[in-house]
């Protein structure tokens, strides 16, 4: 019986070889367009972060701070329960600074999550006269913000961290001669590092940061972002693998101050990495 003849395949045709690549070279150019697009966005976004969030506890001085950048004199205040926002101005500067004061209220403090992508810093005031007797609840609190910085992507750039130890000028020094800032700055890092130390000796060791007696331990008793460069790990902001730690004393004299030149000048040290950095 006779074999069938086995059919032979045609070539295709020109056109329809034209028209696939075609087809494909669209889709390649499509899909350069759609990455440089992205690219240049991401650029464009990072390029405007020009906001600083103000964070710490509650009556640790951040509207006073604030209203003084703002409005450039103190302005009576109370526990604030929600977020004051406005715009600082800076000479040379073609777009405002956004300045955002966060409530300290364990149950609000949270908020400044929802602006961390956009943020070029964020501003952690500590209470220098108190630090030693808040120290659990001030190291909670930083612990909150340390753990956040550490969980953004390694596609956006991190915001620095400034760390304010404000109310400076309340700070008893042992001749009249001291610089009240120095030595506010050196207390509030010394409590600061030895109490993240713990918690986070507390949590390599298994016994989790709940045990350490904060007022918020209920929350988020397992936080990360105390990690550190170095040998065995011991927490110390310069070797913080977060991203810039910055120190600074400040201080706002409120009612006592005479001239709106003063109380500029009590918060200098902030205004001047502003005007640098932002």
């Amino acid at each position: 019986m006779d074999s069938e003849p086995t059919p032979v395949s045609k070539p295709e045709s020109p056109v329809l070889m034209s028209s696939q690549t075609l087809i494909l070279a669209s889709l390649f150019v499509a899909v350069i367009s759609i990455a440089i697009f992205i690219f240049v966005s991401r650029r464009k976004g990072q390029s405007k972060r020009n906001l600083l969030l103000l964070l710490g506890p509650s009556d640790s001085g951040k509207t006073s701070i604030f209203s003084s950048l703002v409005y450039g004199h103190v302005v009576q205040t109370n526990t604030s329960m929600q977020a004051n926002s406005s715009f600082l101005n800076i000479q040379g500067k073609r777009d405002p600074i956004q300045i955002v004061d966060v409530p300290g209220h364990p149950r609000l403090r949270d908020q400044f999550k929802d602006s961390l992508s956009s943020a070029k810093a964020l501003a952690f005031v500590v209470d220098a006269n108190t630090a030693s007797r808040n120290a659990a609840v001030i190291a909670e609190h930083l612990h909150s913000v340390l753990d956040a910085i550490m969980a953004i992507p390694p596609s956006q750039p991190l915001p620095t961290l400034l760390i304010l130890a404000h109310k400076c000028d309340l700070i008893k020094a042992s001749s009249s001669s001291a610089d009240t800032s120095a030595l506010a700055v050196t207390r509030v890092q010394t409590i600061l590092e030895r109490e993240l130390e713990r918690r986070r000796s507390s949590q390599s060791g298994g016994m989790g940061v709940e045990a350490l007696g904060d007022e918020n331990n209920d929350e988020k008793p397992n936080m990360g972002g105390l990690d550190c460069s170095g040998l065995g790990g011991t927490f110390r902001f310069e070797n913080w693998e977060g991203g810039e730690v910055v120190f600074l004393g400040t201080s706002v004299k409120g009612s006592e101050v005479a001239d709106e030149k003063s109380v500029k000048g009590s918060i200098a040290p902030l205004k001047d990495w502003i005007e640098e950095n932002i």
